[in-house]
């Protein structure tokens, strides 16, 4: 056996013993009937990081494959690996050091505080891949779908996208949407090697015909300042203009500052509503 053999036949054993030590309990899924193996299956391992079935048994069987460190950090996450697991999944995967993860280690404690610290101005920690990082009671308030949603699909497009009825509504819907999808396809060219990516896209043009549509026009657009207006099923109309603070490549704290006494009085009752 090859030292590059080796180290995945190690690579191989190292995946299937951490993701058997996750229950689906811990990811907010439900246990299931006749579940032969401990933990986590193969592609329920998949579809919370984001990758395609095959291509995660691939690896996870040793094959020589490459992986980006942007899957091998949605992998981490997903099988909830600490700092020296982590470390020892790069170097498994054939790289040296550890870059600082892309989506997550990101929300300090610190930064949380911040959030928490904002009051009724709705906050939220945000990827490039509009992935909801953290965020504060305002936001959790505003936008109950999203931060209930269960992990992996806790996404902005996502829930834009595919919920029916929501709590929130964007009253210029439609011209947002297209925009967040032009905003999200300049983030993409980025990372359109990237198997996390890919099967993104791949899932959401199959779960929404409006996203495959606006994503056909190859409309690209950078991220900035907003005016965005919801209809609230509770509390009616409410204004914000939204800011965006970038605190590493592609990590965005996006802030909903209310336009109006009107905003502002219904977000307290909607916090007193949420306590």
């Amino acid at each position: 056996m090859t030292v590059a053999e080796a180290r995945r036949a190690d690579l191989s054993a190292f995946l299937r013993t951490r993701r058997e030590r996750i229950t689906p309990e811990m990811v907010d899924l439900a246990p299931g009937p006749r579940r032969r193996t401990p933990g986590l299956r193969r592609e329920e391992v998949a579809q919370l990081a984001g990758v395609g079935v095959t291509w995660y048994t691939w690896l996870e069987q040793g094959r020589p494959i490459n992986a980006s460190t942007q899957v091998l950090d949605a992998i981490a996450r997903t099988l909830r690996l600490d700092s020296a697991e982590r470390q020892h999944l790069y170097r498994l995967a054939g790289h040296v050091e550890m870059p600082a993860p892309a989506d997550s280690g990101q929300v300090t404690p610190e930064l949380q505080g911040i959030l928490d610290r904002l009051g009724d101005m709705p906050a939220v920690v945000s990827n490039g891949r509009c992935d909801a990082l953290a965020w504060n009671a305002a936001y959790a308030a505003l936008f109950p779908e999203l931060v209930n949603a269960p992990e992996g699909e806790r996404n902005s497009l996502w829930v834009t996208c595919l919920t029916a009825d929501p709590t929130t509504r964007l009253i210029n819907r439609d011209q947002e949407l297209a925009r967040a999808v032009a905003v999200f396809r300049g983030a993409y060219s980025r990372h359109a090697d990237d198997p996390c990516w890919q099967d993104f896209v791949r899932r959401l043009s199959a779960e929404s015909a409006e996203f495959a549509r606006l994503w056909a026009r190859q409309d690209v657009a950078d991220p900035g300042p907003r005016v965005k207006v919801f209809e609230h099923v509770e509390v009616g109309e409410l204004r914000f203009s939204t800011t965006s603070l970038t605190t590493v490549p592609e990590i965005r704290v996006i802030v909903y500052t209310p336009m109006d006494d009107e905003t502002r009085t219904a977000m307290s009752k909607l916090m007193g509503v949420a306590r």
